[in-house]
């Protein structure tokens, strides 16, 4: 993987260096009013802009506090919720239609993809608790990983470099990287070629 000189101050931290508690998310009113303001740049000036002007989207998103490498390709009916919770390394894609519900940090590394109408979560109620407060954990897209057209990445997951996440699988653990994933939970199935450096 490449240093992120580009992008100062983040980092792709190992699993073990992450906790994988969940904690709780109360959003103030300045959270609240950001994602007003997000949405309504999202309907006039996001959405409606032509698939190839990647560099547009992503300089709405850098407006919003996102940190994106050079050359990622966010699409126009991606849906991201919180861009200051969104950290991309170079080539990073998100495809159309495609969720990230962010209000815990989501970092995608180097060529990391989010394909069509999956769903990248960081956030679950605490049903135990009769207050049903919201409870947040990061997720983490290792360099080249892939998740997979209706796939789904549960809080507080690592998908590691290079690993699969077959259509409509869910994963509910953390993925070892160059590894190729599959079913509801996520089970591992072969291992990837790796790439030719």
């Amino acid at each position: 993987m490449h240093s992120p000189t580009h992008l100062r101050g983040v980092t792709l931290a190992p699993p073990a260096a992450r906790g994988k508690k969940l904690h709780a998310f109360q959003p103030g009113l300045g959270n609240k009013l950001a994602r007003v303001a997000w949405g309504i740049v999202c309907v006039l000036l996001f959405r409606p802009s032509p698939r190839p002007l990647h560099a547009w989207r992503a300089f709405l998103l850098r407006c919003f506090g996102a940190q994106l490498g050079p050359a990622c390709h966010i699409y126009p009916a991606a849906r991201i919720w919180a861009p200051w919770n969104l950290a991309c390394m170079e080539g990073a894609a998100i495809a159309d239609d495609a969720v990230i519900y962010n209000p815990a940090r989501v970092l995608m590394g180097e060529y990391a993809i989010v394909s069509q109408e999956a769903y990248v979560c960081t956030a679950t109620h605490d049903f135990d608790d009769p207050a049903f407060p919201m409870v947040v954990a990061p997720i983490t897209l290792g360099a080249r990983a892939w998740v997979c057209a209706r796939a789904c990445v549960l809080p507080g997951i690592s998908i590691g470099d290079g690993a699969v996440l077959g259509l409509a699988a869910v994963a509910t653990r953390d993925l070892e990287p160059w590894q190729v994933y599959a079913g509801n939970p996520a089970r591992k199935l072969k291992t990837r070629r790796r790439e030719r450096t």
